[in-house]
């Protein structure tokens, strides 16, 4: 017999008990195929409130469980606001309480401030249905509790296109830009495959970049040190103050994601010859796909984001046989850069019939309008065309 419970924080459950479900891939020691839904970074967002108590994003665990072991689990959050999700709904907020409905709080399955693609219905491998009773859990959730509406975002696209028709969900579809390995063996490879004029203008950024004369350094592992990370907590808290106005980590998270997940990070720095941190970005490393997530500065140098954030992430990808960078939300400026547009999926449950067929009908023509544009902005990709280049 089956039961669902709610948790009021993911420590209320063993790490290796929800890891079985979250990363089952990586039961032999390996790496999980992304680092997102692991028990350690899941927690360590908790245990640094960096969600919590005041942050909007209340932490309720839902997990499904037989009389012997745990079948599935998802993370939930009941939210107050729209902030830290980056598929962006707050059109819809508006336009229910202009309307004079109720649209927070409402429930989000999701990585909080991580517009990264991932499994979030986790089962255990011989458990696939248990996603469909861990589905109708969330939308039970939401219906009795009167809210206005269920979120899933970043789920893959298997996920949204099983489970939106078994269970009324609406799909959504959005897009990111990503860099694929096309079976480079070098950095060098990967430009020989763009046309002369990309080719050209990305070795002049990685020259102008390097021209200051700061050193770029790849960190991972014990090779990242106390000090790096307050060098990073200054970078971070110089782009969150002018992008959100209130950066979403606390300093307390990189501490804990550092004692329990070093080996999962990739923290790339530009010093100045005295060894002092400039810029750094960081990055998470999952089986077979680098995932950029944050940068930041304190010195104004030309190129530097580009050769931090995206050359290195694509040189470091290549060195170690990695398949994909995904380079984090938005950016058409990424397009130049050997960053192709991809669509990425949300699935949504929305409580009021009349405000749901409004979405639906926003979603169907929002969907042909990004089929569009990912067409065309491939089209202008810096791939070379083997007929139209020698």
């Amino acid at each position: 017999m089956t039961r669902t419970e709610l948790l009021d924080r993911l420590a209320d459950i063993p790490a290796a008990e929800w890891d079985a479900v979250a990363c089952p891939e990586a039961a032999d020691g390996t790496r999980p195929q992304d680092p997102f839904t692991t028990h350690r970074f899941l927690n360590a967002l908790d245990a640094s409130n960096s969600t919590g108590t005041g942050t909007g994003w209340s932490p309720r665990p839902l997990i499904l469980r037989d009389d012997t072991r745990l079948l599935a689990a998802t993370p939930l959050y009941v939210k107050s606001h729209s902030q830290g999700e980056y598929i962006f709904d707050h059109g819809w907020a508006q336009a229910l309480e202009r309307a004079g409905g109720r649209y927070y709080p409402k429930l989000q399955i999701a990585v909080p401030f991580t517009p990264a693609t991932g499994r979030r219905f986790l089962t255990a491998p011989d458990a696939p249905h248990a996603r469909d009773d861990l589905v109708e859990a969330a939308v039970h959730l939401a219906r009795s509790n009167r809210l206005s509406s269920l979120h899933v975002t970043f789920c893959t696209g298997e996920e949204a296109e099983t489970l939106a028709p078994r269970h009324g969900l609406l799909h959504r579809v959005t897009q990111q830009f990503h860099w694929e390995n096309r079976g480079y063996a070098t950095f060098d490879d990967f430009l020989n495959d763009l046309s002369s004029r990309k080719r050209k203008m990305i070795r002049k950024e990685r020259e102008t970049a390097h021209a200051s004369g700061l050193t770029v350094r790849a960190l991972t592992g014990d090779q990242i040190q106390s000090h790096h990370w307050d060098a990073f907590w200054a970078f971070y808290q110089d782009t969150g103050a002018r992008k959100w106005g209130t950066p979403y980590l606390s300093r307390r998270f990189f501490t804990l994601a550092h004692e329990t997940m070093c080996n999962d990070m990739l923290l790339v720095l530009a010093e100045r010859p005295d060894g002092t941190p400039v810029a750094g970005a960081l990055n998470f490393i999952g089986r077979d796909t680098l995932y950029g997530r944050y940068w930041g500065c304190v010195e104004d140098h030309p190129c530097l984001h580009f050769e931090l954030c995206y050359y290195q992430a694509i040189d470091w990808a290549i060195t170690h046989g990695l398949a994909r960078v995904e380079a984090g939300a938005q950016g058409e400026h990424k397009l130049a850069r050997g960053y192709l547009p991809t669509p990425v999926h949300s699935l949504h449950w929305i409580a009021d019939p009349g405000f749901r067929d409004a979405v639906a009908q926003y979603l169907r023509a929002e969907r042909r309008a990004v089929d569009d544009e990912i067409e065309v902005l491939t089209a202008y990709g810096p791939f070379r065309r083997i007929d139209a280049e020698t």
